[in-house]
Protein backbone atom coordinates (compact mmCIF):
# COMPACT_ATOMS: atom_id res chain seq x y z
CA UNK A 1 0.00 0.00 0.00
CA UNK A 2 1.72 3.06 -1.47
CA UNK A 3 0.70 6.99 0.52
CA UNK A 4 1.72 9.20 -2.22
CA UNK A 5 2.56 12.26 0.20
CA UNK A 6 4.23 9.87 2.92
CA UNK A 7 6.02 7.24 0.64
CA UNK A 8 5.53 3.78 1.67
CA UNK A 9 3.09 2.97 4.85
CA UNK A 10 4.89 0.70 7.36
CA UNK A 11 2.92 -2.22 8.54
CA UNK A 12 5.56 -4.13 9.91
CA UNK A 13 3.80 -3.96 13.98
CA UNK A 14 -0.23 -3.92 12.62
CA UNK A 15 -1.62 -6.09 15.92
CA UNK A 16 1.42 -5.07 18.52
CA UNK A 17 0.31 -3.41 21.62
CA UNK A 18 3.53 -1.40 22.13
CA UNK A 19 4.11 0.42 25.60
CA UNK A 20 6.84 3.36 25.80
CA UNK A 21 7.57 5.28 28.71
CA UNK A 22 8.49 8.60 29.14
CA UNK A 23 7.16 8.52 25.34
CA UNK A 24 5.51 11.88 25.93
CA UNK A 25 8.31 14.35 24.25
CA UNK A 26 11.73 14.35 23.17
CA UNK A 27 13.47 11.08 22.28
CA UNK A 28 9.95 9.09 24.16
CA UNK A 29 7.40 10.81 21.53
CA UNK A 30 9.33 9.98 18.44
CA UNK A 31 9.81 6.19 19.81
CA UNK A 32 6.06 6.51 20.36
CA UNK A 33 5.21 7.81 16.59
CA UNK A 34 7.47 5.65 15.29
CA UNK A 35 5.73 2.32 16.58
CA UNK A 36 2.27 4.07 15.54
CA UNK A 37 3.75 4.66 11.62
CA UNK A 38 4.41 0.98 11.75
CA UNK A 39 0.91 -0.03 12.70
CA UNK A 40 1.24 -0.78 16.64
CA UNK A 41 -1.19 0.03 19.13
CA UNK A 42 0.52 2.73 21.53
CA UNK A 43 0.66 3.77 24.71
CA UNK A 44 2.94 6.41 26.01
CA UNK A 45 3.08 6.47 30.02
CA UNK A 46 4.39 9.25 31.97
CA UNK A 47 3.84 11.32 35.02
CA UNK A 48 2.33 14.21 32.35
CA UNK A 49 0.62 13.90 29.54
CA UNK A 50 2.34 15.57 26.44
CA UNK A 51 1.86 19.11 25.31
CA UNK A 52 0.22 18.63 21.93
CA UNK A 53 -1.58 15.06 21.58
CA UNK A 54 1.07 12.13 19.19
CA UNK A 55 -1.00 10.78 16.10
CA UNK A 56 -1.77 7.52 17.08
CA UNK A 57 -0.67 7.46 20.28
CA UNK A 58 -3.04 7.05 23.38
CA UNK A 59 -1.52 8.25 26.92
CA UNK A 60 -1.37 6.48 30.13
CA UNK A 61 -0.78 8.63 33.26
CA UNK A 62 2.03 6.59 35.23
CA UNK A 63 4.43 7.41 37.85
CA UNK A 64 7.16 4.62 37.49
CA UNK A 65 8.83 5.32 40.61
CA UNK A 66 5.59 3.41 42.45
CA UNK A 67 6.25 0.21 41.78
CA UNK A 68 2.48 -1.22 43.06
CA UNK A 69 1.14 1.34 40.45
CA UNK A 70 3.40 0.05 37.58
CA UNK A 71 2.36 -3.43 38.60
CA UNK A 72 -1.20 -2.71 38.70
CA UNK A 73 -0.78 -0.68 35.03
CA UNK A 74 0.62 -3.94 33.48
CA UNK A 75 -1.84 -6.16 34.97
CA UNK A 76 -4.66 -4.67 33.42
CA UNK A 77 -3.13 -4.66 29.80
CA UNK A 78 -5.16 -7.22 28.05
CA UNK A 79 -1.73 -7.81 25.51
CA UNK A 80 1.94 -6.69 25.39
CA UNK A 81 4.17 -7.39 22.88
CA UNK A 82 7.05 -4.19 23.12
CA UNK A 83 8.04 -2.48 26.30
CA UNK A 84 10.86 0.51 25.33
CA UNK A 85 11.97 1.41 28.49
CA UNK A 86 12.55 5.35 27.58
CA UNK A 87 12.11 7.46 30.59
CA UNK A 88 15.30 8.73 32.06
CA UNK A 89 17.15 11.95 31.91
CA UNK A 90 19.52 13.93 34.18
CA UNK A 91 20.10 17.97 34.92
CA UNK A 92 23.69 18.57 34.78
CA UNK A 93 25.47 17.98 38.52
CA UNK A 94 28.42 18.11 39.37
CA UNK A 95 29.06 15.02 41.90
CA UNK A 96 30.24 17.68 45.18
CA UNK A 97 27.30 19.76 44.10
CA UNK A 98 25.10 17.48 45.66
CA UNK A 99 24.10 14.59 48.38
CA UNK A 100 24.66 11.05 47.63
CA UNK A 101 20.61 10.89 47.77
CA UNK A 102 19.86 13.48 45.00
CA UNK A 103 22.14 11.49 42.78
CA UNK A 104 20.79 8.06 43.92
CA UNK A 105 17.72 9.73 42.55
CA UNK A 106 18.98 9.59 39.09
CA UNK A 107 20.03 6.21 39.25
CA UNK A 108 16.59 4.98 40.84
CA UNK A 109 14.81 7.00 37.85
CA UNK A 110 17.86 5.33 35.13
CA UNK A 111 18.13 2.45 36.34
CA UNK A 112 15.40 0.49 38.98
CA UNK A 113 11.97 2.18 37.06
CA UNK A 114 13.33 0.43 34.13
CA UNK A 115 13.87 -3.00 36.01
CA UNK A 116 10.49 -2.15 37.92
CA UNK A 117 8.29 -1.74 35.01
CA UNK A 118 10.23 -4.90 32.77
CA UNK A 119 9.41 -7.20 36.15
CA UNK A 120 5.44 -5.93 35.95
CA UNK A 121 5.43 -6.36 31.97
CA UNK A 122 7.34 -10.16 32.10
CA UNK A 123 4.03 -12.14 32.30
CA UNK A 124 2.24 -10.14 29.47
CA UNK A 125 5.51 -10.17 27.16
CA UNK A 126 6.36 -13.92 27.96
CA UNK A 127 2.58 -14.28 26.26
CA UNK A 128 3.15 -13.07 23.30
CA UNK A 129 7.09 -13.74 22.68
CA UNK A 130 7.66 -10.04 22.56
CA UNK A 131 10.47 -7.88 23.49
CA UNK A 132 12.24 -5.22 25.48
CA UNK A 133 13.83 -2.29 24.14
CA UNK A 134 16.20 -0.52 27.28
CA UNK A 135 16.87 3.14 25.85
CA UNK A 136 21.00 3.14 26.60
CA UNK A 137 23.40 6.11 26.24
CA UNK A 138 26.78 6.63 25.29
CA UNK A 139 27.13 8.25 28.91
CA UNK A 140 27.27 4.38 29.80
CA UNK A 141 30.31 3.51 28.16
CA UNK A 142 32.46 6.96 28.95
CA UNK A 143 33.31 9.18 31.85
CA UNK A 144 30.40 11.39 32.37
CA UNK A 145 31.46 14.46 33.93
CA UNK A 146 28.18 16.69 35.12
CA UNK A 147 26.02 13.65 34.94
CA UNK A 148 27.90 10.59 36.19
CA UNK A 149 24.89 9.06 38.11
CA UNK A 150 23.18 8.75 34.99
CA UNK A 151 26.39 7.79 33.53
CA UNK A 152 26.63 4.37 36.22
CA UNK A 153 23.03 4.02 35.73
CA UNK A 154 23.08 3.80 31.80
CA UNK A 155 26.38 1.73 32.08
CA UNK A 156 23.94 -0.60 34.54
CA UNK A 157 21.37 -0.93 32.22
CA UNK A 158 23.19 -2.45 29.47
CA UNK A 159 24.25 -5.35 31.64
CA UNK A 160 21.25 -5.57 33.33
CA UNK A 161 19.46 -5.70 29.83
CA UNK A 162 22.32 -8.14 28.54
CA UNK A 163 21.64 -10.70 31.93
CA UNK A 164 17.50 -10.16 31.31
CA UNK A 165 17.74 -11.76 27.48
CA UNK A 166 19.88 -14.96 29.17
CA UNK A 167 17.23 -15.14 31.27
CA UNK A 168 14.02 -14.28 29.55
CA UNK A 169 15.24 -16.79 26.48
CA UNK A 170 14.00 -17.69 24.81
CA UNK A 171 10.47 -16.69 24.93
CA UNK A 172 11.29 -12.58 25.49
CA UNK A 173 13.89 -10.97 23.43
CA UNK A 174 15.96 -8.02 25.32
CA UNK A 175 18.18 -5.37 23.71
CA UNK A 176 19.63 -1.71 24.27
CA UNK A 177 19.88 1.05 22.02
CA UNK A 178 23.10 2.90 22.91
CA UNK A 179 22.26 6.56 22.23
CA UNK A 180 24.26 9.47 21.17
CA UNK A 181 23.76 13.12 20.92
CA UNK A 182 19.96 13.71 19.67
CA UNK A 183 18.30 17.14 18.76
CA UNK A 184 15.16 17.77 20.35
CA UNK A 185 12.66 20.17 21.90
CA UNK A 186 15.12 21.16 25.13
CA UNK A 187 18.98 20.32 22.92
CA UNK A 188 19.59 24.00 23.78
CA UNK A 189 19.65 23.77 27.33
CA UNK A 190 22.27 21.41 26.92
CA UNK A 191 24.29 22.65 24.07
CA UNK A 192 23.26 26.40 23.72
CA UNK A 193 21.74 28.38 21.01
CA UNK A 194 21.93 27.86 17.12
CA UNK A 195 25.78 28.24 17.21
CA UNK A 196 26.23 25.35 19.89
CA UNK A 197 24.04 22.73 18.39
CA UNK A 198 26.11 23.21 14.69
CA UNK A 199 29.40 23.28 16.86
CA UNK A 200 28.41 20.28 18.69
CA UNK A 201 26.88 18.84 15.69
CA UNK A 202 30.37 19.20 13.78
CA UNK A 203 31.66 16.61 16.39
CA UNK A 204 29.93 13.80 15.07
CA UNK A 205 31.21 12.23 12.22
CA UNK A 206 27.89 12.46 10.38
CA UNK A 207 27.77 15.92 10.61
CA UNK A 208 24.10 16.23 12.62
CA UNK A 209 22.76 15.08 16.02
CA UNK A 210 20.32 12.34 15.51
CA UNK A 211 16.21 13.46 15.60
CA UNK A 212 14.10 11.07 17.62
CA UNK A 213 12.63 9.74 14.83
CA UNK A 214 16.19 8.28 14.23
CA UNK A 215 16.05 6.49 17.57
CA UNK A 216 12.45 5.77 16.78
CA UNK A 217 13.71 3.70 13.54
CA UNK A 218 16.32 1.84 15.72
CA UNK A 219 13.26 0.94 18.20
CA UNK A 220 11.13 -0.42 15.63
CA UNK A 221 13.53 -2.57 13.81
CA UNK A 222 14.62 -4.11 17.37
CA UNK A 223 11.33 -5.19 18.09
CA UNK A 224 10.36 -6.24 14.98
CA UNK A 225 10.52 -9.75 13.08
CA UNK A 226 13.24 -8.01 11.08
CA UNK A 227 15.25 -8.64 14.60
CA UNK A 228 14.03 -11.80 15.43
CA UNK A 229 17.47 -13.16 16.04
CA UNK A 230 18.47 -10.30 17.37
CA UNK A 231 18.88 -10.63 21.50
CA UNK A 232 21.18 -9.46 24.59
CA UNK A 233 22.51 -7.14 21.61
CA UNK A 234 23.79 -3.03 22.56
CA UNK A 235 22.61 -1.33 19.09
CA UNK A 236 24.84 1.95 18.88
CA UNK A 237 22.76 4.69 17.64
CA UNK A 238 25.35 7.90 17.82
CA UNK A 239 25.77 8.91 14.26
CA UNK A 240 29.69 7.21 14.03
CA UNK A 241 31.08 8.29 17.71
CA UNK A 242 32.99 11.15 19.05
CA UNK A 243 35.95 12.14 16.90
CA UNK A 244 38.98 10.79 18.87
CA UNK A 245 40.43 14.58 20.17
CA UNK A 246 43.57 13.54 19.68
CA UNK A 247 43.23 13.78 16.45
CA UNK A 248 42.29 17.71 16.95
CA UNK A 249 45.33 18.00 19.05
CA UNK A 250 48.02 16.84 17.30
CA UNK A 251 50.29 19.10 14.93
CA UNK A 252 52.43 16.62 13.11
CA UNK A 253 49.97 16.58 10.42
CA UNK A 254 49.57 20.42 9.99
CA UNK A 255 51.57 21.29 7.21
CA UNK A 256 52.54 18.01 5.72
CA UNK A 257 50.15 15.57 5.66
CA UNK A 258 52.46 13.41 4.55
CA UNK A 259 55.30 13.66 7.21
CA UNK A 260 52.83 11.98 10.07
CA UNK A 261 52.78 9.01 7.96
CA UNK A 262 56.66 8.83 7.25
CA UNK A 263 56.93 9.01 10.96
CA UNK A 264 54.24 6.75 12.43
CA UNK A 265 51.29 5.97 13.25
CA UNK A 266 48.70 4.45 15.58
CA UNK A 267 49.83 2.07 18.35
Amino acid sequence: MENSAAGPVDNSLRGRTVVVTGGTRGVGAGIAQAFAQAGAQVLACARRPPEHPLDGVEFAPLDLRDPPAVRAFFAALPRLDVLVNNAGGTPYRRLADADAERHARVIELNLVTPLTASLAAYDRLRRTRGSVVMVGSVSGGRPSPGSAAYGAAKAGLANLAASMAVEWAPEVRVNTLVVGMVRTEHSHLHYGGPDGLAAVSRTVPLGRLATPSDVGAAAVFLASDAAAYISGASLLVHGGGERPAFLDAATVNKEDGKEGRRQGGLG
